[in-house]
């Protein structure tokens, strides 16, 4: 029972697995017969040397355990999130199944062919088979014919195993040839096994047929696979190797199953119905589209503003070889082509042209200015070396800006850091271009005569421009206090916006757990499900519905039977009927199945529920574990902490772990009676453990294949409490006594499973957020539990799940991000080496908030960690922007010029390379503002952040940073 197994086992292993490096935390669940314990380390640790440390420490730790049926080990070499491939097998009428039960044969097809040709496959470090019989062999026992014949069971299983072996005896010499000498005595099949002789009586041999049944039959199972329109299933669920990629494997493997499926029985079929790749085929498609269609809008924006093919085809160029060099950057470092790497490029595909698009347009102004005297080659240099600084200096600050990415930890580090390495590479790429290759090709295309006059386009923004810019220089007021006001709003603002970590990634499928009352069979909830698959899989939007009830026979998942997992398939969204949601489909199966009393259900996805129990050791978003020690305590205050929190608002899916409540059989022996018998306690445990439950004792081996003898009292021996009591122990005086005269027999109510987190033990109540933004639903529970909830001493409470991650994520740039500000400031300072003109670019920053915020607001997008990076984002642009504005009446005050001329020369004629490195950026996060392909979800907010934040903060470079130019310099500044 869970009791023993966490006090036997569970807890010696975690105890000695405290104090290793690198490790971050311990959880351990302790159930009917089985205990895992889950060892985190930090990310860094390679695999592989925590593996070794642990086999160490496991090593040390066995001293102390009990003797087991199976000694303990290492799970596979993969992760939480290692489920890559699912498949099942079924059969029609034609398969010949030589006999045995359909189950039995698909089972055992798939255990000793499909699992091991697979397992062959590059990447896979293991298939777990569910579902079906695992073929045994039976030997169900009679007590009263053992007690006929004056046996004990002792005797039974020491006969069985003495008649089951093979051995060696060497090797003969006959003339020149050595012959190996064999005794062959293992048991081939059933009938052999059913002849095994017992006992000798009175020179009569008593087999062990006339004792037993002896029979092919069914193993024991924990677990069962449903599909709907087949029923029961053989299922496979495939493991990747750590560190392997996931399309590479699941390519392989539909190359090996293709193989598989030719040399399969007739009338078998292998189906798959899950596998990751399918996921990130789509994701990585969607940004795939939104990165070609972000580039075309980019090109089509600068034949528009510069006005001819010339000068628009060489900035073009620079765009795929700086991604082609962000390719190549990748390749060596070993990213690969994901949603965040991809996602990257497409985010930097505005800001990569920026510079190609400075040096152009200024190449070109000074060409077509020239009045002869200077070579081509010369006026290029000459061109070139005006925006070098600024040029460089700004990439550099955009790259600065992203460095708070680089420092993000656990899984919002694993998502956002291929991202911040493909937008660094993309603009190292575009700097090396813009120096090199664009004066290059403008030296070859650049020929014959120049002309700088602006296109209709290009007249008018300069025009209204001048008009408007002209008014706000005589009166700066115009635009300041608006802004100023502007900005409170946005601020003021922020606190409504909700937060959440990471927005959901729509996997195109519903996953569905389903936990049932502890006491609840195997087969009940089998039958349950059966009827509750049949209307699930009749919703025409669901291309397929498998049920997994329970838990593989191997793995390292402990669910208990009264626990299943649904998994639905969906078709693509733009095949639903119009109007029907997702959330709609999702609300009529909680009402399906919440139809059964006593059934908690937590809807989620394939993919988020495993990840969502990486982060808490809980398949739900949200976490509230409570320690303690007393598990009736813990129970109790579980169950007050779930009805405290049922009228939060935005709450779904609340439930309390069903830890308790599991019937149980107790045999509590007797000493004094029992020694009165001759019987010790270890001669009353061993009838309880072989007699009542069974021992596999030893294998038939038919070839290659093996498969369990088991032994023990036949059903109705031992099917209900008076059976138990009657069942008799052989003494050693050979006399047979009942169970319920040397031991007390009684039913009561145990724990079903004990879960422990940090050597402590912990109850979860769970829950998942629907309709309302994660922050806020967190911070109301917490003031509710706050002021309701009174704990024992030596208990307490934590809150787990992705609000943990977000905090984390958001304290950390809340340090970082303050940081590289600094930096900025201290570059731009040494850069001007001026002050208030560092300041006045500086000041692009909290304006270019206004946008950012409102856009959030408007669209009713949460304040996530991917709108977060948007900001860092948005702000490298308005400081980018900036630079290049002021850098540029630095110049023309240095020609002696007056400042309101500096100001309205210097500023109409950066309005277009400041408009289109803007509105490249703009068009460039178009296609992810609009996608609703798989994985637009994570990419959205972060484009929305910088979409509407370069609206504003473009608008205020323009206007509201040439009037405070302006009169930061009649005050401070020299006139020239």
């Amino acid at each position: 029972a869970p009791e023993e197994v966490e006090r036997l086992i569970t807890y010696p292993i975690e105890t000695a697995m405290n104090g290793l490096p690198g490790i971050t935390d311990i959880r351990s669940t302790s159930a009917f017969g089985m205990a895992v314990i889950y060892i985190y380390f930090k990310d860094e640790i390679d695999i592989y040397f925590a593996r070794q440390l642990v086999s160490e420490r496991l090593n040390t730790a066995m001293a102390d355990l009990p003797e087991m049926h199976e000694p303990p080990g290492l799970g596979p070499i993969s992760t939480g999130l290692g489920q890559v491939f699912m498949y099942y097998l079924t059969a029609d009428e034609t398969v010949d199944t030589d006999g045995q039960p359909l189950d039995i044969y698909l089972r055992t097809l798939n255990d000793w062919v499909v699992k091991y040709q697979i397992g062959t496959v590059p990447g896979v470090t293991e298939v777990l088979s569910m579902g079906g019989n695992v073929l045994q062999f039976q030997v169900n026992l009679d007590p009263h014919k053992l007690m006929a014949y004056d046996l004990g069971l002792e005797e039974v299983v020491e006969a069985i195993q003495e008649n089951n072996r093979n051995v060696g005896g060497q090797f003969i010499i006959r003339g020149r040839e050595e012959y190996l000498v064999r005794g062959l005595g293992l048991l081939e099949n059933a009938e052999q096994l059913s002849q095994i002789k017992i006992k000798e009586v009175d020179g009569v041999v008593v087999r062990l047929s006339q004792v037993a049944n002896v029979n092919i039959g069914p193993e024991i199972r924990r677990g069962v696979v449903l599909k709907d329109g087949v029923g029961e299933v053989v299922s496979g669920i495939v493991l990747k190797l750590f560190g392997e990629n996931t399309s590479n494997v699941i390519e392989n493997l539909y190359t090996k199953i293709d193989d598989i499926k030719e040399g399969l029985p007739q009338g078998v079929q292998l189906v798959p119905f899950y596998e990751q790749a399918d996921l990130v085929t789509k994701a990585t498609g969607t940004v795939k589209n939104a990165l070609f269609t972000g580039a075309i809008l980019v090109i089509l924006v600068l034949l528009l503003f510069l006005g001819n093919v010339r000068s628009a085809l060489v900035v073009a160029v620079s765009l795929p070889m700086s991604m082609l060099m962000a390719f190549l950057f990748m390749k060596q470092t070993g990213i690969s082509a994901n949603l965040m790497s991809l996602g990257g490029l497409a985010i930097a595909i505005g800001m990569i042209v920026d510079g190609a698009v400075v040096m152009v347009e200024n190449i070109w102004r000074h060409l077509a200015e020239s009045d002869g005297k200077k070579s081509l080659k010369e006026v290029i240099l000459i061109a070139g070396q005006e925006v070098s600084r600024p040029i460089a200096f700004a990439i550099v600050i955009i790259i600065i800006v992203f460095l708070p990415l680089f420092t993000l930890e656990g899984i919002e580090g694993k998502m956002f850091s291929p991202m911040a390495f493909t937008i660094t590479f993309g603009l190292i790429g575009s700097l090396i271009f813009s120096f090199t290759l664009i004066p290059f090709l403008a030296s070859l295309f650049f020929r014959g005569k120049i002309s700088n006059k602006d296109n209709f386009l290009v007249k008018g923004i300069k025009s209204s421009y001048k008009a408007i810019l002209t008014k706000i220089i005589a009166k700066p007021l115009m635009v300041i206090l608006p802004s100023v006001i502007a900005l409170g709003i946005s601020l003021l603002l922020i606190p409504h916006l909700g937060t959440e970590f990471i927005p959901t990634l729509e996997e195109g499928a519903i996953s569905v757990q389903v936990i049932a009352a502890p006491s609840t069979s195997l087969e009940e909830m089998t039958r349950i499900l059966e009827i509750q698959q049949e209307k699930m899989a009749k919703h025409q939007e669901v291309t397929y519905c498998v049920t997994l009830i329970g838990r593989p026979e191997a793995g390292s998942h402990p669910h208990p039977v009264n626990t299943a997992h649904i998994q639905l398939g969906l078709i693509p969204f733009k095949e639903w009927d119009s109007g029907r949601t997702k959330q709609d489909l999702i609300n009529e199966i909680r009402v399906e199945l919440e139809a059964y009393p006593g059934i908690q259900i937590a809807v989620s996805q394939p993919i988020q529920n495993m990840f969502d129990e990486l982060l808490s050791g809980v398949k739900a978003e949200l976490a509230i574990k409570l320690f303690g020690e007393d598990l009736e305590v813990l129970r109790t205050k579980g169950d007050e902490i779930k009805n405290l929190l049922g009228n939060v608002e935005g709450i779904a899916d609340l439930s309390l772990e069903q830890s308790f409540g599991q019937p149980q059989v107790q045999i509590d022996v007797d000493n004094e009676i029992a020694a009165r018998y001759g019987l010790g306690v270890d001669d009353i445990m061993e009838t309880i453990e072989i007699g009542i439950g069974g021992e596999v004792i030893g294998q038939v081996y038919q070839q290659t294949r093996r498969f369990g003898i088991l032994v023990r009292y036949d059903d109705r021996f031992r099917d209900d409490v008076d059976a138990i009591g009657n069942i008799r122990i052989h003494t050693s005086s050979g006399s047979f006594v009942p169970l319920s005269t040397v031991a007390k027999i009684s039913e009561v109510l145990g724990p079903i499973q004990i879960n422990r987190e940090k050597n402590q033990r912990r109850i979860v109540v769970q829950a998942n957020v629907e309709g309302r933004d994660l922050g806020s639903v967190v911070n109301e529970m917490q003031a509710v539990l706050k002021e309701n909830l009174e704990l024992p001493p030596g208990y307490f409470i934590e809150y787990g799940g992705q609000f943990e991650n977000q905090r984390r994520a958001m304290a950390r740039l809340g340090i970082i991000v303050p940081l590289t500000m600094l930096i900025i400031f201290i570059l731009l300072f040494s850069a001007f080496n001026n002050m208030r003109h560092a300041i006045l670019i500086y000041l692009n920053i909290p304006f270019a908030l206004i946008g950012g915020v409102l856009a959030l607001y408007i669209t009713g997008q949460y304040l996530s960690v991917p709108a977060s990076i948007g900001f860092i984002a948005l702000f490298g642009n308005a400081v980018q922007n900036g630079i290049v504005m002021v850098s540029y009446f630095n110049d023309l005050r240095k020609k002696g010029l007056p400042l309101n001329e500096v100001i309205l020369k210097g500023a109409v004629l950066r309005v277009r390379p400041v408009s289109m490195t803007a509105l490249t950026t703009i068009l460039g996060l178009v296609p992810l503002l609009i996608a609703t392909g798989i994985g637009s979800e994570i990419q959205r907010p972060l484009a929305i952040v910088v979409v509407g934040g370069l609206l504003t903060s473009t608008t205020l470079t323009l206007y509201l940073l040439p009037s405070l130019y302006g009169i930061i310099e009649r005050k401070w500044g020299k006139e020239n």
